[in-house]
C-alpha cells in the first residue's frame, strides 16, 4: 500500500497533468474554428473544379488521345499511396485512422500482386506505415516548419506526384487523409487523384449535361493546365480538412483526459483520506493503551 508521501505526490502529479490537457484542450479549441473555417471554405471550390473537369471531359469520352491524367496508363500494376497525417500526436485515434486504412488498401493490393510505392505526409503517419510496411515508403514530407499550411506546400507535393508520373514510376495514385465533419467525427478517406475520379453526372442532370458548350481555347489546353492543378487543389483541400480534423481530435481527446484526471483525482484523495484517517485512528488507539497501562 502507498504511503500517504506517496499519494499526495501522486494527486499532484495529476493534478500538473490535468492542467496541461486542459490547455492543450483550450489552444486546440482556439484552433478548430480557423482550420474548420478554411477546411469549409476549400470544399466548394475544389468540387467545383471536379465538375468542371467533368464537363470537358465528356468531349475525350472513348478518344485515344485523352490526357493521361486523365485517361491513365492503361494499366494500375503500381500504386502510389499518398498517406497525409499530422505531424503531431496527442488526438485520439486521428492518425492512427488514416494510417489503418492506407495499411489495408496496401495489403489488399500487395495481395493481389500489385506494386505499391507509399509516400508519407506528416511523422505520425509514417512512424505508423514504418513499422510494418517501412520496405514500401519512399518518401516522407515533413511539414512540421510550416505553421500556417498554403496552397504552395499542397502544389510541392503535387509537382513530386506529378514528376513521378510523367517518369512512369506508378500508373495509380490515391490520397488518404480524415475529411472533418464535427469535432467528435473525422471520417477517414481514399480519393484517387490519378486517374483523375471526376464526379458523375447525377439523375436530374440530364439537361445541363446534354448542353453544348463551346470552349477557346480548345478543351485539350484547357485540361492541360486544370488537371495538373487539380490535384494541387485536391492535396490542398485534404491538408486542410486534416488540419480541421486533427484540431478537431485534440481537443476531444484532451477533453476526455481531463475528465479522466478528475476522476483518477477523486479516487486518490479518497484514498488519501481514508489511509490518512486509519493512522489518525490508529495513533489515537496507542495513545489511550498507553494510557490506561499506566
Amino acid at each position: 500500500m502507498p504511503s500517504l508521501k506517496d499519494l499526495r505526490n501522486r494527486i499532484a502529479s495529476v493534478k500538473a497533468t490535468q492542467k496541461i490537457t486542459k490547455a492543450m484542450q483550450m489552444v486546440a479549441a482556439a484552433k478548430l474554428r480557423r482550420a474548420q473555417e478554411a477546411a469549409e471554405a476549400a470544399r466548394p471550390y475544389a468540387e467545383r473544379m471536379g465538375e468542371v473537369l467533368a464537363n470537358l471531359a465528356v468531349a475525350f469520352d472513348g478518344r485515344d488521345d485523352a490526357p493521361k491524367l486523365m485517361s491513365g496508363t492503361g494499366n494500375d500494376q503500381v500504386h502510389l499511396l499518398v498517406v497525409a497525417t499530422a505531424e503531431r500526436g496527442l488526438c485520439g485515434g486521428f492518425n492512427s485512422n488514416i494510417a489503418k486504412l492506407a495499411r489495408d488498401k496496401a495489403r489488399s493490393l500487395i495481395a493481389d500482386g500489385k506494386t505499391v510505392k507509399i509516400v508519407c505526409v506528416g511523422k505520425k503517419g509514417y512512424d505508423a506505415i514504418k513499422r510494418e510496411l517501412g520496405s514500401y515508403v519512399i518518401k516522407n514530407v515533413d511539414l512540421r516548419s510550416v505553421k500556417t499550411l498554403g496552397f504552395a506546400d499542397a502544389n510541392a507535393i503535387a509537382e513530386d506526384i506529378l514528376a513521378m508520373y510523367a517518369a512512369g514510376e506508378f500508373d495509380v495514385c490515391t490520397l488518404f487523409y480524415s475529411r472533418f465533419q464535427s469535432v467528435i467525427a473525422q471520417i477517414p478517406t481514399a480519393q484517387q487523384l490519378i486517374p483523375a475520379d471526376l464526379p458523375k453526372a447525377e439523375a436530374g442532370a440530364e439537361v445541363s449535361a446534354s448542353a453544348v458548350y463551346e470552349y477557346e481555347p480548345s478543351e485539350a489546353e484547357i485540361l492541360e493546365d486544370l488537371l495538373p492543378r487539380n490535384i494541387s487543389v485536391q492535396i490542398f483541400r485534404a491538408l486542410l480538412e486534416n488540419a480541421a480534423s486533427e484540431q478537431g481530435a485534440r481537443m476531444s481527446a484532451m477533453d476526455n483526459a481531463t475528465r479522466n484526471a478528475g476522476d483518477m483525482i477523486d479516487k486518490l484523495t479518497i484514498s488519501y483520506n481514508r489511509q490518512r484517517q486509519a493512522q489518525i485512528t490508529t495513533e489515537l488507539i496507542e495513545i489511550i493503551s498507553g494510557a490506561e497501562a499506566l
